[in-house]
């Protein structure tokens, strides 16, 4: 089991349930894609005064702007579309961090296959402007991101850090 302060180490495996499935979830640097098929992108965009961009469907729990690919779009296209569509932000730089993993071993999407990846991006937002796909959205500063992303209680705490870690902003 993950201790609070956990941070995912290079291909180190997770035993997460969520959603209703139980996953095997691991952290991978973007020179070392594993293998999976492309599931979605996740948004770590930092504006201006360096706050970190969050959106959430109903105000309570918070996260980053994410969502999956559409059609032959690249990790960064995917990217910027979902942080203009989540969190109506423009994303003026964007770096690649690393790849998330996860393996359903237990639930419906189990099966033989090697997992879904999940690419994790850190971009600039110019500004955030108004309500489009999620009806909440705010700017958090670095320090207060473990509180309000609940990570003492996260499912995905240890790959959640790993991502802050590589973003600059632990």
């Amino acid at each position: 089991m993950a201790t609070e302060a956990a941070v995912a180490g290079d291909g180190q495996e997770y035993a997460v349930h969520s959603g209703g499935q139980d996953l095997l979830v691991s952290w991978h640097p973007p020179a070392a894609a594993p293998d999976g098929r492309r599931h979605g992108a996740e948004g770590v965009c930092v504006d201006g005064a360096g706050q970190v961009v969050l959106v959430s469907p109903d105000g309570v729990g918070w996260t980053f702007p994410a969502g999956r690919p559409e059609d032959a779009e690249t990790w960064e296209e995917t990217l910027r579309r979902e942080v203009r569509e989540e969190a109506c932000a423009t994303i003026v730089r964007a770096r690649l961090l690393g790849f998330s993993r996860g393996a359903c071993i237990a639930g419906p999407e189990q099966g033989p296959g090697p997992g879904a990846l999940d690419l994790a991006g850190r971009g600039r937002a110019c500004r955030v402007g108004p309500q489009f796909e999620m009806s909440h959205r705010r700017v958090v500063a670095p320090t207060d991101l473990s509180e309000v992303l609940a990570l003492g209680t996260h499912p995905f705490a240890p790959i959640v850090r790993r991502t802050l870690r590589e973003a600059d902003l632990t």
